[in-house]
């Protein structure tokens, strides 16, 4: 990793205009020429923005690839434009904005990563595999402490590898909690009480036990684990797993009982629930909850339950967070403006603007206390979430398939509360084994 020549510091290069892009998306790059900006005058876009560097300094010229997602493309090249413009140093470069989704970025890099962009915004899960690759750059020191204390928790352990800090947050927006109906469900906070008042009032209790996403709710709740290590060619190497344990014991135990209660539905897609009151869920169907509560509509983070062993668990599960990445670079003038941008580019000020632009919830927690994001009542219940979730990893194919057996296990009543404990471990050890047999 190259050691950064300049101290591009992160809050001052957040001083340009904000004013809201065009939506819309491209079928071929946007390119943003910097030098048709180099004369504007740089207070027009927040004169302290010009205090990032030396204005003097020669930073060379060259080319800036930047990869984004189809929806924010068009915005992405407008807050470039506004970047450039207020830091006219950087005028020798010229930065091209293209069409490449999260889900495809890690995968395009690694294949050849001379070739690619030279700022990226990926998938949390792909960072391990991205810097076994050589494909991450670490953030540049001078930003650390902006990056660490300005997002949440839980989007700097997904940009974090080891100790080392390799991206910039963008959002904390993927991940599940409760919707539910606030005329039936009296207290969202305890399982036990969700399930009272849906029983109580006839309604439906919705939840997906047989994925392999949602199923870790209880898994990683009870404190049991299941995380795999990759090499750099992305093959699964390792397999850590305590679900045949008492904590998983525990887990599969409660999603049992949670099968056995009349209001229990096995799903999570708020369009096809019936006679709902409560659904775990995630934001993508915010506008079908609102319409299926009406004014009734709530969320929540979700509940506790009380385990097999008397104690109190808080639900838990998988996070989702999307990151801005910096590919090494073998010019350091290059290597500290794509720092500068990407710095910009993470801030809370963009990253609210995303929001209000495209709906990305973002991970910066000034940003996440605006009257906007705060109003979005499922972002927050998600942003409260997230707090007690893992970043997910990368998983194989077979795992998710192994999880859907198990969860079908039990919603097909060969797992019942008349299984005695030595038939659910040894259930659990069957599936932990074969969770290891994957990797390696």
């Amino acid at each position: 990793m190259k050691k950064k020549m300049f101290a591009l510091m992160l809050t001052a290069a957040m001083a340009v205009s904000l004013a809201a892009c065009g939506g819309g998306s491209t079928a071929s790059g946007t390119t943003t020429d910097s030098a048709e900006n180099s004369a504007a005058d740089s207070s027009a876009a927040g004169s302290s923005a010009a205090e990032v560097s030396t204005p003097d300094t020669d930073y060379g010229s060259g080319e800036i690839k930047v990869w984004v997602a189809d929806e924010i493309t068009d915005f992405t090249s407008a807050k470039i434009d506004e970047f450039m413009e207020a830091n006219p140093q950087f005028a020798g470069y010229k930065v091209t904005v293209e069409p490449v989704g999260e889900g495809d970025a890690a995968g395009n890099v690694i294949t050849d990563v001379e070739a690619s962009a030279d700022i990226y915004g990926f998938a949390q899960d792909q960072i391990a595999r991205l810097v076994s690759a050589g494909a991450l750059e670490e953030v540049a020191p001078e930003n650390i402490d902006a990056v660490s204390n300005e997002n949440d928790a839980g989007a700097v352990a997904a940009a974090t590898v080891g100790d080392t800090l390799y991206a910039y947050p963008l959002t904390s927006d993927n991940g599940y909690f409760l919707y539910y109906d606030k005329s039936v469900v009296s207290d969202p906070s305890t399982l036990e009480g969700i399930i009272a008042d849906c029983e109580a009032a006839g309604k439906n209790f919705y939840m997906e036990i047989n994925s392999g996403w949602y199923q870790t709710a209880f898994f990683f709740g009870s404190g049991a684990e299941l995380t795999y290590e990759t090499d750099d060619t992305g093959a699964f190497t390792a397999c850590n797993s305590t679900y045949a344990s008492e904590a998983g014991l525990v887990a599969l135990k409660e999603m049992i009982e949670l099968k056995a209660s009349a209001s229990f539905q096995n799903g999570s897609s708020v369009d096809k629930a019936t006679n709902a009151a409560a659904i775990v869920d995630g934001t993508w169907d915010s506008g079908p909850a609102m319409d299926l509560f009406g004014e009734n509509y709530a969320c929540a983070k979700l509940p506790t339950f009380t385990g097999s062993d008397g104690a109190a668990y808080q639900l838990s599960g998988f996070g989702g967070f999307k990151l801005l990445g910096v590919k090494p670079q073998e010019d350091e003038n290059k290597l500290a403006v794509c720092d500068a941008l990407a710095a910009f580019l993470s801030s809370g000020e963009v990253q609210l603007a995303r929001y209000e632009e495209a709906g990305w919830g973002p991970s910066n927690l000034e940003a996440q206390q605006s009257e906007a994001v705060k109003s979005d009542v499922a972002l927050s219940a998600l942003a409260e979430q997230l707090a007690f979730t893992i970043p997910q990893g990368q998983y194989p194919q077979d795992y998710w398939t192994l999880a859907t057996s198990l969860g079908d296990s039990v919603i097909s009543g060969e797992l019942t509360e008349a299984s005695t404990d030595d038939e659910l471990m040894s259930t659990l050890q069957k599936f932990q084994e074969s969770c290891i047999s994957y990797a390696g």
